[in-house]
C-alpha cells in the first residue's frame, strides 16, 4: 500500500493569506502625517513603558510607525532603504477627500457645484451657455440701434 501524499493548501488558504496580510498591516500615509505634527510626535517618542511593545515601546521610529529593540537597531533602520523611501512618500501632500473629488470632477468655485469638464451632461451645460451668450449679444446691437 503506498502512502499518499498530503496537499500543500497554504498556498490557496486565503484565510491564511488575509491573516498574515492583516498582520503585517501599517498606517498609511495621511495618518503618519497626522503623526508628524509637533503635538502628536512628542506624545509617540515619549511613551511610557509597555511590555507587549519591542523594546517597551522606546525606541519609535514616527515616520515608518514602526517599533525597535534598542537605539542601536532604530539608528540602523534610519540609514536604510525603506526608511528613506517611506521619508521620500512622506514628502507629497496628503491624498484628501477634496483632491479625490476634483480627480472625478466635481469641484466648488465659492460655494457652487461646478460638474466636470468632460462627457455628455457638462458639453450640454456648455452648449446651453454658449447659445445664451450669443443670443445675449445679437441682441445688444439691436438694443443700441433702437435708442440711437
Amino acid at each position: 500500500m503506498v502512502r499518499m501524499r498530503r496537499k500543500r493548501m497554504h498556498c490557496n488558504n486565503k484565510e491564511l493569506h488575509n491573516r498574515y496580510k492583516t498582520k503585517r498591516r501599517t498606517k498609511d500615509l495621511d495618518q503618519i502625517q497626522d503623526d508628524l505634527k509637533p503635538e502628536n510626535k512628542t506624545r509617540l517618542v515619549n511613551l511610557p513603558l509597555d511590555e507587549d511593545l519591542p523594546g517597551l515601546g522606546q525606541h519609535y521610529c514616527v515616520e515608518c510607525a514602526k517599533f525597535y529593540i534598542d537605539s542601536e537597531t532604530l539608528v540602523r533602520h534610519r540609514h536604510g532603504r525603506e526608511h528613506k523611501r517611506r521619508l521620500r512618500d512622506l514628502k507629497e501632500p496628503a491624498y484628501t477627500q477634496k483632491d479625490a473629488e476634483a480627480a472625478v470632477g466635481l469641484s466648488t468655485d465659492n460655494g457652487k457645484a461646478v460638474s466636470s469638464l468632460f462627457g455628455p451632461q457638462s458639453l450640454l451645460a456648455l452648449k446651453q451657455k454658449n447659445d445664451a451668450t450669443a443670443a445675449a449679444e445679437t441682441a445688444k446691437p439691436q438694443q443700441m440701434d433702437i435708442e440711437g
